[in-house]
């Protein structure tokens, strides 16, 4: 059995990212450990202003921007919810599973912890976020004439705004000497209000890690939650081909946008109902 690792940059990402990505998991593969390498992994893809992670995450409707992050083991978990101002909140996740007696850490008490632990104070907005921004307030107030007086869902919204379909959800999942872990990170989807959380940082909807495989999701996080996605993915690794089981589950969203990446004893598997660029870099024993 060899060691993987296998990422992704968000349903809707374009293929051309996928040299990109598999560049990363090369780059991020850490012999000896899974979490390392799925930490590290989306560490990478934090700082890259391609992303909607990290740096280049983007704004809520009050102008803020609130991030999401989670890594998972079999044994242990760490997730921080709406953490602001910092560079990479996956590095916080971590440091909540690690150092904390608790799996969940969220707002200004999130952020205050990172400041404790020596994260610098960081502003994580760029260009693009910028007019993102600008767009998104513009077509709220009516001043985008071309842009109707409701809009449905986030798919109509970042349709209409031209918000580009490959800024989502990163992640990452790893098998090494036999070990699985799962790591995600997320500036949320635009628009969006102020405390917004997505599927990402909670186990079993965004991401989920286990004795006999991990698996990582993205996509509209709304419908994510309510189906607890990654967990229904879990509990049927074995039963099937790991390709098949993702791609019965999608099938179940309709035209809702969601991806999944999976990593079983023998498998990996990536799939979404639209285009998701993913990278992997696999080292047999």
């Amino acid at each position: 059995m060899s060691d993987i690792i296998l990422i992704h940059g968000g349903a809707g990402s374009d293929s051309s990212y996928t040299e990109r990505l598999m560049g990363y998991a090369k780059a991020s593969f850490m012999r000896g450990s899974a979490l390392d390498s799925v930490v590290e992994a989306v560490r990478i893809m934090e700082d890259d202003p391609a992303f909607n992670a990290g740096t280049g995450s983007v704004k809520r409707l009050d102008g803020s921007i609130q991030m999401d992050a989670a890594v998972m083991t079999p044994d242990s978990i760490g997730s921080v919810v709406n953490i602001e101002r910092v560079r990479n909140p996956i590095l916080v996740a971590r440091a909540v599973m690690e150092k904390t007696p608790h799996v969940m850490l969220s707002g200004d008490g999130a952020t205050e912890f990172a400041r404790r632990l020596g994260f610098p104070d960081y502003d994580p907005s760029t260009p693009r976020t910028e007019e993102l921004y600008r767009k998104a307030i513009a077509a709220i107030m009516g001043k985008d004439k071309n842009a109707p007086d409701k809009y449905i869902n986030y798919r109509r919204f970042a349709e209409i705004l031209g918000i580009p379909k490959n800024k989502d959800t990163v992640g990452a999942v790893a098998r090494i000497n036999g070990k699985f872990a799962a790591a995600v990170s997320t500036g949320g989807s635009s628009p969006m209000m102020r405390g917004r959380v997505g599927d990402s940082p909670i186990p079993g909807a965004g991401l989920y890690a286990g004795e006999r495989g991990a698996v990582v999701a993205t996509g509209i996080g709304e419908e994510i939650i309510k189906r607890t996605l990654c967990y229904r993915v879990y509990q049927q690794i074995g039963s099937d081909d790991l390709s098949s089981i993702l791609m019965r589950e999608i099938e179940k969203f309709g035209n809702t946008l969601v991806g999944l990446i999976a990593l079983s004893d023998d498998s990996m598997a990536a799939h979404s109902n639209s285009s998701m660029a993913t990278g992997y870099a696999e080292f047999g024993k």
